[in-house]
């Protein structure tokens, strides 16, 4: 397919407007599953000898990963599911990580799940009807009179978008604790044909998920916030590109595929400018205002495609690089693993600024603007 690079020019931005009750960071919590697993040590493990697909591999700034792959047959090879046995997979998959990083964040928050007042799930790495809030709020026993939300499809950008609404539903319901939770099981996503585009896709995405705890307002005691406050969201989708990120039907595999363009870092690098752009519009910032940066850990030429557009140094992005190291991309909640390595560093000071970032298929970048 044919992707223009060229930055189309920037639409004047509407003047920031604050909410009449801010939201803020409660607490933040993550989790995995599955097993650990180098980048050598899934080549052995898939078999995979082209030297064209390990070499895609071995330069991916990728240490290791948690997946959960299918059992070898009695020949010791491992080859695709059926979609099938992949939908159970993401079920049990999502709602156990889900679980764990959902009393992580509470923990963090100084809450407990009767605290918790709505629950909004994204993933993107399956289907399910009743959806994974549903089926967690059951799981765990949680108020049934809890309100949710489920984000399904929207790609790696999602957790951004369920921040958005988040705080919205949490600005209209002061002192009440919300939760954004991302949990993908990228192995419930996987096709083993032994293809360049599929070994793309195989040598990038882990299994994860991420809670973020929010609340507005004059917050209860068993959840006061330490985290920073919301300001702003800004969009941007790269409609010329709107086939560049796909997971959709393989009719010739008999299932869901995930496909990326080899022009995505490029096509998110070029456009990176003008998404950050619009955010500070109306706020008095300059990029340099900006101290904490997290961005979605998408894989190393996007990650470079971003630092060298909106000229950051390697140590504004260490979480999203270290991120990609130790987890690979977990889609939906990288920006959430990166938050929570943040958190623990203690460097955040009042009255700092933050840009979190993501991206994903639309193709989308989304912003939002944050301050501690």
């Amino acid at each position: 397919m044919t992707i223009s690079l060229e930055a189309p020019h920037e639409l004047p931005a509407a003047p920031a407007a604050e909410p009449p009750e801010l939201t803020r960071v409660a607490g933040v919590g993550t989790a995995v599953a599955g097993e650990p697993v180098t980048q050598p040590e899934l080549l052995d493990l898939l078999d995979i000898t082209d030297p064209r697909i390990r070499s895609v591999f071995l330069n991916s700034a990728i240490d290791r990963r948690h997946l959960t792959l299918p059992e070898p047959d009695e020949h010791g090879r491992r080859s695709s599911e059926p979609q099938g046995d992949l939908l159970d997979k993401h079920k049990r998959l999502a709602v156990e990580m889900g679980v764990k990083a959902l009393e992580a964040c509470l923990k963090d928050a100084g809450a407990t799940l009767a605290d918790l007042r709505h629950l909004c799930c994204v993933t993107s790495t399956g289907f399910l009807t009743p959806g994974i809030s549903a089926l967690i709020i059951r799981e765990l026993g949680i108020d049934p009179h809890c309100s949710r939300s489920d984000i399904v499809g929207m790609g790696c950008n999602a957790g951004l978008n369920a921040l958005n609404l988040v705080a919205g539903w949490s600005a209209a319901h002061p002192g009440e604790l919300a939760v954004v939770l991302c949990t993908e099981a990228c192995s419930a996503a996987y096709a083993l044909d032994g293809t360049m585009r599929t070994a793309v896709v195989n040598s990038l995405f882990g299994d994860g998920a991420a809670a973020l705890a929010l609340v507005s307002g004059a917050p209860g005691e068993s959840a006061a916030p330490r985290g920073p406050r919301v300001l702003k969201f800004s969009s941007y989708i790269i409609t010329d590109a709107i086939e560049a990120m796909r997971y959709d039907w393989d009719r010739d595999q008999g299932r869901f595929s995930f496909f990326l363009d080899p022009q995505i870092p490029y096509v998110v690098g070029a456009h990176a400018e003008i998404a950050v752009n619009r955010l500070l519009a109306g706020t008095g910032l300059r990029r340099s205002d900006i101290a904490h940066w997290l961005v979605h850990s998408g894989g190393k030429k996007v990650i470079d495609a971003v630092v060298v557009n909106l000229g950051l140094s390697r140590h504004d992005v260490r979480h999203t690089i270290s991120v990609l190291r130790d987890y690979g991309n977990v889609s939906s909640g990288s920006f959430l693993f990166s938050f929570e390595r943040l958190q623990e560093e203690n460097v955040a000071r009042p009255g700092e600024y933050g840009v979190l970032m993501t991206m994903g298929p639309g193709s989308t970048i989304e912003t939002a603007l944050v301050r501690w």
